[in-house]
């Protein structure tokens, strides 16, 4: 018989774990339909070379709900191999979502997801108001990509409560009206629904992201919609001290575990060199639930970000500067900056948080005013001292002076090998936090794949290939229940990434791009060594370049 594709002499590493092997793969119908050695021809012939065939790669938290209105290959993830996104992550999003409450629902992804609100604006089409209609919707632009969705808890909860939904708890009758509609939408193939408790997700207006104020009771008839569904998982940003489980934030957990029956996934694993053993500190003490299906995300990336003092997205956590999120005028914000009590509150909440601003990590990066151009490329550290001042003054003085249109390059942590070896290879960690599509100002980090086997496989040597592929593929695909996807195996859907072993990598540097709707900027990583991505058959991404597919398709749970 005549295949569709098939794909030849390349090493079959197919998801499970197990060794590569050299094989021919054969396509047909959008489905794998031989793996070995393929004698009968195809429409198309593709020669692997010395490259690995692998499964697509599934990235499990993304946040490009708003993107996709736009952009169908979801980039740049599909430049380094990802053939699934997991959209719909902490809580935040678009849908359902009534028409008079569409500037709220923006203001949200502006505050927390760190996307300009003129690129909301202009490239968010709203042909939808419930979320089973924006699943259909999304499915209707045909993507270049496979797009699978978290029902955020946020939206949900202002659809039913309007703006009380950011001020209290829903009452038993509201909490009724919002599991109903959290139903229809695992109904419609939601794989779960997302939530958070972290300080720095406020949403419209400098008020908490609405599903911040979901309690208990709340939580707990919402995690019954996916146990009487026997589907479905609870995403939650959960960590309120970077990378740290609290005896709170350990009981919501086991809360959310026990009460729907379904697996749960928190954020986040942090490698942080201010605390040592932190993140495995945090495994041990996590090791019940972990045993029982909670899996927390880490991402193999350094925590390396851009930010500006228009967007101070970073210090959102510290209750002194709400303010600059409620007036996010540059006059507004130009007061707050110069105010005294503002800079003493400030420095009353760094001392309960010192590690989360250590200004030495924080460096100069641009500036616009020609005066302070020598300063570009040092530490706030390094410029307080040579002002004699403090470093929350160095901080916003030099702001000031260059009337808030400067950007910093903040450096944390998940650097140091030895402990970041033992996280990504603990079975229970799941390897993600990507967030594909936000913060798109002052970061990208959806390249950890290419970065992953890049850095930590061929360069480091931390963990085996197989072991690697395993990891992006098959245990995110089974934590969501992705099927037919995640393996190398016949009959499932063809969703293949083709790399070059010897030369994937992408930079630890981002590069700027202005081809936001409207010419805004965003941040993008590139790729290297990816010689294809195939999405249900179809080559998506190929020689570098996006070929026009259009073969994803929206996946159902």
């Amino acid at each position: 018989m005549a295949y569709d594709l098939v794909i030849r002499n390349g090493t079959v590493v197919d998801g499970t774990g197990a060794p590569g092997k050299r094989a021919d793969v054969a396509v047909s119908d959008g489905r794998i339909a031989e793996i070995g050695r393929v004698e009968d021809g195809a429409d198309e012939i593709m020669d692997a070379g010395d490259c690995v065939v692998a499964p697509g790669f599934i990235d499990p938290h993304t946040h490009y709900d708003a993107q996709i209105c736009w952009d169908g290959a979801v980039t740049p993830s599909s430049w380094h191999g990802v053939t699934s996104v997991v959209m719909g992550n902490c809580g935040v999003g678009i849908a359902p979502c009534l028409p008079e409450a569409r500037e709220i629902a923006m203001r949200d992804l502006v505050n927390v997801e760190g996307i300009p609100f003129d690129v909301l604006d202009k490239g968010i089409t709203w042909d939808w108001e419930t979320f089973p209609e924006f699943v259909d919707a999304a499915d209707a632009r045909k993507p270049s990509v496979n797009l699978a969705f978290l029902a955020p808890l946020t939206p949900f909860r202002h659809y039913v409560m309007g703006e009380e939904s950011m001020e209290r708890a829903a009452t038993p009758e509201e909490a009724g009206r919002i599991a109903g509609l959290l139903g229809e939408a695992v109904d419609a193939g939601a794989f779960g629904f997302s939530t958070t408790i972290l300080n720095q997700h406020v949403g419209y207006e400098g008020r908490p992201l609405a599903c911040r104020n979901a309690d208990d009771a709340e939580l707990t008839v919402y995690a019954h919609v996916l146990r009487e569904r026997g589907k479905g998982t609870i995403e939650i940003a959960a960590t309120k001290r970077i990378g740290i489980i609290d005896d709170d934030q350990y009981a919501l957990l086991d809360l959310l575990l026990t009460e729907s029956d379904r697996p749960v996934t928190f954020l986040g694993l942090v490698d942080r060199d201010d605390v040592p053993n932190a993140a495995w500190d945090t495994l041990e003490k996590t090791a019940p639930l972990l045993e029982r299906g909670v899996r927390p995300q880490i991402l193999p990336l350094p925590l390396t970000r851009e930010f500006n003092m228009r967007n101070p997205f970073s210090f959102a956590a510290f209750p002194s500067w709400n303010r600059v999120f409620v007036d996010k005028s540059k006059e507004g914000q130009r007061a707050a900056y110069a105010d005294r009590e503002f800079r003493n509150a400030f420095r009353g909440e760094m001392l309960k948080q010192l590690n989360f601003c250590d200004f030495n990590r924080i460096t100069l990066h641009e500036v616009k005013n020609p005066a302070l151009k020598r300063l570009e490329g040092q530490t706030v550290t390094e410029i307080a001292k040579a002002r004699g001042t403090d470093e929350v003054d160095a901080f916003l003085d030099v702001t000031l002076e260059d009337d808030v249109d400067n950007e910093f390059i903040f450096t944390s942590f998940n650097t140091e090998i030895g402990s970041m070896t033992r996280i990504l290879n603990h079975p229970h960690v799941l390897i993600g936090l990507g967030d594909g599509g936000a913060h798109v100002d002052m970061l990208c980090d959806a390249g950890y794949p290419t970065f992953l086997l890049g850095k930590w496989v061929r360069e480091r040597q931390a963990m085996t290939l197989e072991r690697a592929v395993q990891k992006l593929t098959s245990e995110p695909a089974d934590l969501f229940g992705i099927a037919e996807r995640g393996r190398l195996r016949e009959g499932n859907w063809a969703d293949i990434t083709i790399f070059d072993p010897e030369n994937v990598g992408s930079p630890e540097r981002n590069e700027r791009s202005y081809d936001l709707p409207g010419g805004a900027k965003r941040m993008l990583r590139p790729s290297r060594g990816i010689e294809c991505t195939i999405v249900n058959g179809k080559s998506i991404y190929r020689d570098g370049r996006l070929v026009g597919a259009s073969s994803g398709r929206v996946l159902r749970s």
